[in-house]
């Protein structure tokens, strides 16, 4: 395939580092680069900034790893939300669709990732420790294991299910309304919604 030329080097240097970005080909990159040509200077100045500023300035939250601008996030912060559940999910995109149901009211907890042997990612890889010292430390009554329904996420379901079985702690895995191999930022609202509600007691097999 013969690849495309470019009235401006700089132009090019500019497609390509739009299609690093994921699910953007080099079609939509230009097509991306060419729309902030039209733009006003103050309006890509902006622009550059605000990406940044969130490049600098954004965190993850000390107690559930959630993105946030502060230590703590909004969600963990809430006196109105229950302390006393978890839902454990692999990233920050997970935490958004669930909380679309608009049907858990409690906490989270962000692993940033599932165990993948394949792709060299172990339990010391994800933020399974820092699960077990929330658990340890007494007030948490129930975790949902909200995880894919890959074998990446049964694996780390079940690695959780093991480090956390010494604790006096509910362990729940949402309804399998979810079809086997999906990934939950993908699924409707009303069927992630309910699998939330209809969560059954994780049995580790």
């Amino acid at each position: 395939m013969i690849q495309q030329q470019y009235p401006s080097q700089l132009l090019e240097r500019a497609v390509q580092e739009f299609s690093r970005l994921p699910g953007v080909g080099r079609k939509t990159a230009l097509r991306l680069v060419l729309h902030l040509l039209r733009q006003t200077d103050d309006d890509v100045l902006q622009f550059t900034e605000t990406i940044a500023r969130m490049k600098q300035e954004v965190k993850y939250c000390r107690v559930c790893h959630n993105i946030s601008d502060s230590d703590v996030c909004p969600i963990c912060s809430d006196p109105h939300r229950d302390p006393t559940t978890v839902c454990v999910v692999e990233n920050i995109q997970d935490v958004l669709a669930v909380e679309n149901t608009q049907q858990f009211s409690g906490l989270y907890h962000v692993l940033g990732g599932v165990i993948s042997p394949m792709d060299g990612i172990g339990p010391s890889d994800l933020e399974i420790d820092s699960l077990v010292e929330r658990v340890k430390a007494g007030d948490i009554k129930e975790v949902i294991l909200a995880l894919g329904s890959t074998m990446e996420g049964d694996t780390t379901g079940f690695y959780i299910f093991r480090r956390l079985a010494p604790y006096d702690v509910k362990l729940s895995i949402i309804a399998r309304g979810i079809s086997v191999g999906d990934e939950l930022e993908y699924t409707d609202e009303v069927t992630l919604g309910r699998s939330i509600l209809n969560r059954t007691e994780f049995k580790g097999s």
